[in-house]
Formats: C-alpha cells, structure tokens, sequence
C-alpha cells in the first residue's frame, strides 16, 4: 500500500463504528468533532492518486483527488457536521453511527479512482442508508426493506455493468464513457438508480418519510448526490440524461403539488432537483456541467434546511400531514423563518444559493440553442414555487390556524438551522468562493439586470398562480399512487395469485404421480407378488407341456427360415 495523506473516508466510517461504545458525554463531541476533521483532511488530498493497494491482482486507487471531488465531499462534509448538530439530541445511537458511516462512505465514493473501490463504497453507503432508515422504528421496517431492495438491484446493475466493462477494456479507471455497450449501459442504470431517476424513483418518496425527523436530514444528502457525481464523472454530455433529467423535473413537481405529507412533499422535491442537475449533465458542456455540480453543493444545503424545519415542526408536534397543520408561525418563529430562507433558495430566488446555480444549466442550455429544454427548465423553475418555495410553508406554517402551539425546537436544531440558513444566503450573496473550486473555470455572471427580472418575474407570477388556485391547492386526507403500487400492491396480489396457482398445480401434480405410482406397485405384485402370475409355483407336468411348445415353435421357425 503506497499512501500520500490519511482517507478521508476512513475517519467517518470508523467514526461511526467505534460511536456506540462511547461515553453518553463523548457522543455528541464525536459526532461534532469527526466532520470537521473529515473536512480538514479533504483540503489536504492532493490532485492525483493518493492511496493505491493491492486486491486480487487488481490496483485500487483509493483516493484520487481533483477539482470535482473536493467540491463533493466538502460538501458532504459540511452536511455531516449539520446533519450530527441538528441530531444531537437524537436517543438512537444506532441512527447516528449509521449516519456518519453513510457519510463516510459518499466521501468515499468521490475519492475512489477506481470502479472497484467506487463499488465497494457504494454499497457501504447503501446499507447504511438501509440502517437510517430502519433506526425510525417498526413502522420504517416495510418501508427499508423495500428501499434495500431496490439498492441491491442497482448494486447487482452496476456490479454487472462493472465486470462487463473490465472484461472488454481491462482497465479499472474510472472516466468519460461513451454510452455504446451494454456493460456502460448497466453502469449507467445503476448510477440512475440511486439518482431516482423514473420509473424506479418511487423507492426515495416511499423510504425517506418513514425515517426518523433527524434521518431524513442526512439522507437526502448523500445518495442523490453521489449519483449526480458519478454521472458528472462517467456520463457527462450524454444526451440520453436531458430527457431522463427533464421527466424527473416534472415528475417530482406534479407528485410534489398532489401530496399532503410534508416530508413526501419534500421527498419530490429532492427528485425534481436532482433532475436539474441530470439535464446538466446531459448537456455536457463546461458551463452545464458546472451548474450540475454547483446546483449539486447549493441543493444539499437547501434541502437540509428545508428538511431541518420539517423535522422540528414534526419533532415538536408529532404530526406531518399539512391538512393537520397550520398557523404555527405565532410559536415556532425562527424554524418559519429557516423554512423560508430554505424555500426560497430552492426558488433560485434573488439573493440565495439556488440562483447562482440554478441558472447557469438554464443558461448552459440557452447558449446550445436547445430552446424547448431551455423553455421546460423556466417552466419548472416556475413549478419548484409551487410546491416547494409556497406550498410547504404555507400549508405548515401559514394557512388556517390549526391550534398547535409548539415552542422552536432545542438550541442544537435551532443552530442546524441557522447554520444551513446563512450558508444559503452567503453563496447567494457572494458565489465567488463556490465558483472558485467548481471544476471549470467560471466566467459567469449571475446578477445581470436580466437574470434577476426574469426570475423576479417568473416567482411573482408562480405566487399569483398559486393563490388564485388555492382552493384546489387545499390538501385533503389522501394519498397518492406511484409506480411503487405496481410492486407493492399489485405485485403482491399476482404474486399471491400465481403462488395460489402454482399449489394448485403442484397438488394436481403431485396426487397425479401418487396414482401412477400405486398403479404401477399394484401391477407389479399383480404379476410378480407372492400369489402373481409369474410368482406362484406352476405343475411340472405343465412345464414340461409348455416347453414342449417353445421348442416344437423354435425348431417350425428354424426349418421356415432355412
């Protein structure tokens, strides 16, 4: 093993296994403390390979460290340490070690410079999101099981599209690929997999809603996003991604406006987001692909916040469905103002961190000149308003008074959230230094007299619309069907169907070859059992007559023959 600076990686993943045999009192210090050394220890990976080991005749590269990787696990970084703020009062060890192995190994998966190494990573991060998603209790059990489910599909894809790859180019690097094999194509579902990409993107709105209100902050940071990079670093410019990224926008806003689970409403939106960055990528050009990534660092952040506000609302009130919601801006002052900062970053409006990201995959596609994939993009931008910059805090903080009066949630949530809050505002008002370590070169200008009007025009209109609507916006006790149904309903009723069948069938089977069976046994000791034909003891005289026969028949056939 060759090593030039410790991995990442290895502080939180090892973090997160030695957590529960600490000290109560030391806890809350670690999961502090252990983020910001991850942070430390990703500025001091050097471009290039630096940790290289022998396995099974095959040289993993460890941690390769460029542009792109730094911006990702700094990000992944910061959302740990918030993430583990905002839980620190969070009684479930089992969550909490969980969360930081999950981190650690999204770290670990944008430093691998190999296809083994990112497997092997990417499947860590999977079971530990199966254990944030489990540690909610028995009611996440269903909802976990479903979610390993689909991860190991996606896993068993990219293992496949993996040996296919190696078997073909006997190369391990991991780069720039041209979608023209099946081993890619593979490699490119499984990556779409824990991207939410349609139609198996059901598994994100199923699984994060039933974890607890501190689990869903840390996942949706990690798993999304690593799929984003891992497409900015092995599909980039692929055409297929503006049409897969351009369905998960307007999937995830219409399911986004059907819902009334806050925190599904907000599991959408993750879906709808991380298709602008897929469409970037399609794109492929340096200005898309820029945009990709920057929206990537900006939505984690966001998002997080988004998702700290609704996990107080439900932490302090138990309650999640925005029909049983309302008015509780008079007594949680500060999670509705974080909830607002959150939602308008997620707008891209002026001043917050969505703008300086979002708009550059919009401009990327406007300089192509692919005008329709410009004209969805404002379309969606419009719809995002909708259902995530209005609809969510409306429905949870301001719409009719629902008598709930909670108190702000403890100091250590309340901090999360300031934290995340002034981290949308800061890139917003000043993106210089997120524009610094982007992987190309910006020469891009985000407050222009035409940008800002544009999208002050876009969000007033978005927000006339919605109140004008509202009566048909007003959530009722519901729920909606998505491609999940077909495997969870009625996939299990046509499995129940054909097992019903297929025993049916077995009996018929099984009674059909008893009756052969004994048929068989009958007619052999019909003829050769102790009183059978061929068994009982025959009169001497009658052997002799009947010999007789045989040979007069024998010698008959002898002379015809000669």
């Amino acid at each position: 093993m060759t090593a030039s600076v410790l991995p990442p990686a290895i502080v939180l993943i090892l973090g997160g296994l030695v957590l529960p045999m600490l000290p109560v009192r030391l806890r809350g210090f670690a999961i502090l403390a252990l983020p910001l050394a991850t942070l430390l220890l990703v500025w001091q990976v050097p471009d290039g390979v630096a940790l290289r080991a022998p396995f099974l005749g095959y040289e993993l590269t460890l941690v390769k460290g460029d542009a792109l990787s730094r911006l990702f696990a700094t990000v992944f970084a910061i959302m740990a340490f918030a993430g583990g703020l905002f839980a620190l009062n969070q009684n479930r060890v089992v969550e909490l070690a969980a969360a930081l192995c999950y981190a650690g190994s999204a770290i670990g998966v944008v430093f691998a410079g190999d296809l083994i190494s990112l497997f092997i990573f990417w499947e860590l991060m999977a079971i530990a999101s199966t254990l944030v998603v489990w540690s909610a209790g028995p009611s996440a059990r269903g909802a976990g099981l479903r979610y390993a489910a689909i991860h190991l599909l996606g896993g068993v894809l990219l293992m496949a599209g993996i040996a296919g790859e190696v078997a073909s180019t006997g190369s391990l690097a991991i780069g720039k690929l041209e979608l023209d094999s099946l081993s890619r194509g593979l490699m490119l579902a499984g990556f779409l997999i824990n991207a939410g990409a349609w139609p198996i993107s059901s598994w994100l709105p199923d699984a994060y809603p039933e974890s607890s209100w501190s689990g869903m902050v840390f996942l949706s940071a990690f798993t999304t996003k690593a799929a984003v990079y891992v497409l900015l670093r092995c599909f980039p410019g692929t055409e297929l991604l503006i049409y897969v990224g351009l369905f998960m926008v307007f999937y995830g806003i219409v399911y986004a406006i059907l819902e009334n689970d806050m925190r599904r409403i907000l599991a959408y939106s993750i879906v709808n987001q991380v298709g602008f960055m897929v469409t970037g990528i399609g794109i492929g050009t340096e200005l898309a692909l820029n945009g990709a990534a920057a929206h990537a660092f900006t939505h984690i952040i966001y998002k997080a916040l988004l998702l700290m506000s609704a996990g107080s609302v439900l932490y302090m009130t138990g309650k999640r469905k925005c029909t049983e919601l309302g008015g509780l801006f008079r007594t949680m002052p500060l999670t509705t103002i974080c909830g607002i900062v959150g939602a308008l970053s997620i707008s891209s409006f002026p001043l917050t961190s969505g703008f300086v990201s979002k708009s550059m995959i919009s401009d990327a596609a406007g300089i192509q000149r692919l005008e329709m994939v410009w004209y969805l993009l404002a379309a969606a931008s419009a719809g995002v308003f909708l259902h995530a910059g209005i609809k969510f805090p409306w429905f949870v903080f301001f719409q009719k008074d629902s008598g709930l009066r909670p108190a702000d949630p403890p100091w250590n949530m309340r901090a999360a959230m300031v934290l995340c809050a002034a981290l949308c505002i800061g890139i917003g008002v000043l993106p210089g230094p997120l524009y610094a370590i982007l992987p190309y070169p910006v020469a891009y200008a985000p407050y222009t007299a035409g940008h800002v009007v544009f999208y002050l025009q876009l969000l007033l209109f978005s927000g006339l619309a919605f109140f004008l609507m509202l009566g048909w916006l007003k959530r009722t006790m519901t729920i909606t069907l998505d491609v999940d149904w077909l495997y969870r309903r009625l996939g299990l009723a046509l499995a129940r169907n054909l097992n019903q069948t297929a025993e049916t069938a077995w009996i018929g089977v099984t009674n059909s070859a008893g009756r052969f069976a004994r048929g068989v046994s009958s007619g052999v000791r019909r003829y050769h059992g102790t009183d059978g034909v061929l068994a009982r003891a025959w009169p001497t005289g009658a052997m002799a007559f009947w010999m007789t026969i045989m040979l007069a028949a024998y010698l008959i056939l002898s002379y015809l023959r000669s």
